[in-house]
């Protein structure tokens, strides 16, 4: 399995990017990719998850409303539109095959099993 982020870069406060994680080794329509941040000294934070089966999405408080997950199956590629953006969105962004530890599991609980290389997104202010 590989995931591979890109679309990372400097935008300034209140601009746009959107992220995309390649994939290769499994097919993404059956599958759960998540996408996280990392700040230095920080913990790796989970910001955006799908469910590759029935499309469910789970979305960080700090980012409801400005970020939208979605991915293209026939591409094997999953995206982060990210708007509205603020200088403590900073960090390197990676995405992750994702999958539940157990029956009950939501995909906000959803663990991560594959990662990717990282994309740095750099907001000013």
């Amino acid at each position: 399995v590989q995931l591979q982020a890109s679309g990372g870069g400097l935008v300034q406060s209140g601009g746009s990017l959107r992220l995309a994680c390649s994939t290769a080794g499994f097919t993404l329509s059956y599958n759960h990719i998540g996408w996280f941040r990392q700040v230095p000294g920080k913990e790796r934070e989970g910001v955006s998850y799908i469910n590759g089966g029935d499309g469910s999405t789970y979305y960080a408080d700090s980012v409801k409303g400005r970020f939208t997950i979605s991915k293209d199956n026939t591409q094997n590629t999953a995206y982060l539109q990210m708007n509205s953006l603020k200088p403590e969105d900073t960090g390197i962004y990676y995405c992750a095959a994702l999958g539940p530890n157990g029956p009950d599991d939501t995909v906000a609980t959803y663990q991560p099993w594959a990662w990717g290389r990282g994309t740095q997104v750099t907001v000013s202010s």
